[in-house]
């Protein structure tokens, strides 16, 4: 059996609010001809794009999303310092490179926020998905092993997204 399709009058409605509260903050005013313009906005905006959104995974884990923020934050803080050491000393010892990173995860959000991850941890940068999405490219700073990095990130980060958005 089918199902059709039905209509809903707000298929995003978190995003009808904060459609609606920053045109409400951006005009800076609760006028009466703003707050009809502003909520034919927050209803407008997200039915004409609601077609063009593909369905991704919702964060099934919030204790693990929580987990994952916390590690993450410090691990930004961390790699800050070992950069900093990094770049105080001579550039000759610096061994910049280029890695691919095999991937597990298929959906765009999860490989999206595994790769901003990895781009603000400070030393690293995602420099591309493929076009398959089972490769990230990172620039990394100084690679001292390929193999141990490519282990960490894995382990690290795409791992715990896994469990999140079970995917």
């Amino acid at each position: 059996m089918t199902t059709k399709p039905s209509f809903h009058l707000l298929p995003m409605p978190m995003h009808s609010v904060i459609l609606f509260i920053a045109w409400l903050l951006l005009n800076n005013t609760v006028a009466p001809g703003h707050l009809v313009l502003g909520a034919f906005l927050a209803i407008a905006i997200p039915l004409l794009t609601s077609g063009m959104q593909d369905p991704q995974p919702g964060f099934r884990k919030p204790i693990a999303t929580i987990r994952y923020v916390l590690m993450v934050i410090f691990d930004i803080i961390v790699a800050n310092f070992e950069v900093a050491v990094l770049v105080i000393g001579p550039a000759k010892k610096l061994q910049p490179a280029f890695v691919a990173i095999p991937l597990d995860i298929e959906h765009e959000l999860p490989i999206t926020i595994l790769a901003s991850t990895v781009s603000l941890t400070p030393g690293t940068v995602s420099a591309e998905i493929s076009e398959d999405k089972k490769w990230l490219y990172v620039h990394v700073l100084n690679l001292t092993n390929e193999e141990e990095l490519i282990a960490l990130i894995k382990h690290r980060y795409e791992r715990p997204l896994k469990e999140i958005f079970k995917c």
